[in-house]
């Protein structure tokens, strides 16, 4: 390498690396490879552009983050100014003067409570019931009456799919690959069932189904029933929430007055943290079942 007082000389650097040599008749004397360095300006350049590339890929994560967010906020607001005081006024409103008049609250309970712990026997939704049971008699008494419900509802298809055994299992053999989930939570111990019947719950699995398929994959009835209802009171709470909302915007409907700001803003707030939470539980859900199908499980 040769050192030139002058700056505005580059220094070069040239690297020789010898091969085995090669006697095959001419005046080579081996394979040499030449590595030239020029201040690195090349590497510089391909970590600019990959730190450059990966910067602006964050940054339009971001931004595509911000106006989901956005979007879920317009239209969170466009419902409640718009689309619910017409809703209320045609729909809501004259369903629950009915059901004022119709009941007292003891036997809207008992309805309420009779629906909750029957419809999934028959393959049907419980989740207007859920509504009504938040519109009427809000969190605290509102998941007590739900939560022992849906210990009635998801014990009777498990002990009536006992009798048909034989027959869903043959509908599980027929489909592995949506049965492979199934399969996994009957699998293992007693913590292993519960957690994979918790995670089944909050996962968009449908859970009617699984009422009658969990008595074939094997799973205890201890561990089914503790981790059906941990897994259902996302559930529950995510209704109860929608029927205390719906009370609301149909009480301002009825009084003809609008919400205040501050009611607005925590109102849009709570639609957008309801629906972000379960967006991100139900993701969960669904990788931690990924992961305990993989797991090597303990006896």
């Amino acid at each position: 390498m040769t050192f030139y007082e002058d700056d505005s000389v580059v220094p070069e650097l040239i690297m020789s690396m010898e091969g085995d040599k090669i006697d095959d008749g001419d005046n080579s004397e081996g394979d040499y490879v030449n590595l030239r360095d020029e201040n690195g300006a090349g590497e510089r350049c391909n970590l600019c552009g990959f730190y450059w590339g990966f910067g602006w890929s964050v940054f339009w994560y971001w931004v595509k983050l911000a106006l989901l967010f956005t979007f879920i906020g317009l239209l969170a607001a466009a419902c409640v100014m718009w689309v619910g005081p017409f809703l209320m006024d045609k729909e809501i409103i004259p369903i629950m003067n009915w059901e004022t008049r119709t009941f007292s609250t003891p036997v809207l309970a008992v309805l309420l409570f009779a629906s909750v712990a029957l419809f999934p026997t028959l393959l049907l939704p419980s989740s207007p019931s859920m509504w009504v049971a938040g519109m009427t008699f809000g969190y605290g008494i509102g998941f007590l009456l739900i939560i022992t419900a849906a210990a009635v509802g998801v014990s009777l298809p498990y002990l009536i799919g006992s009798l048909f055994l034989h027959k869903i299992r043959g509908w599980l053999e027929k489909y592995p690959k949506r049965a492979a989930i199934l399969r996994a939570a009957g699998e293992g111990n007693w913590f292993h069932q519960f957690r994979a019947v918790a995670l089944i719950r909050i996962s968009p699995f449908p859970y009617i189904l699984y009422n009658y398929c969990a008595v074939a994959t094997n799973v205890k009835y201890g561990p089914y029933l503790l981790g059906s209802l941990v897994g259902m009171v996302p559930e529950i709470f995510v209704s109860i929430y929608t029927g205390i909302l719906t009370r609301t915007l149909a009480d301002a409907s009825s009084d003809r007055r609008t919400l205040s700001a501050p009611q607005i803003v925590f109102t849009v707030f709570g639609f957008c943290a309801t629906v972000v939470a379960t967006i991100i539980i139900t993701v969960y859900a669904k990788r931690q079942l990924k992961v305990m199908q993989d797991e090597p499980l303990l006896e």
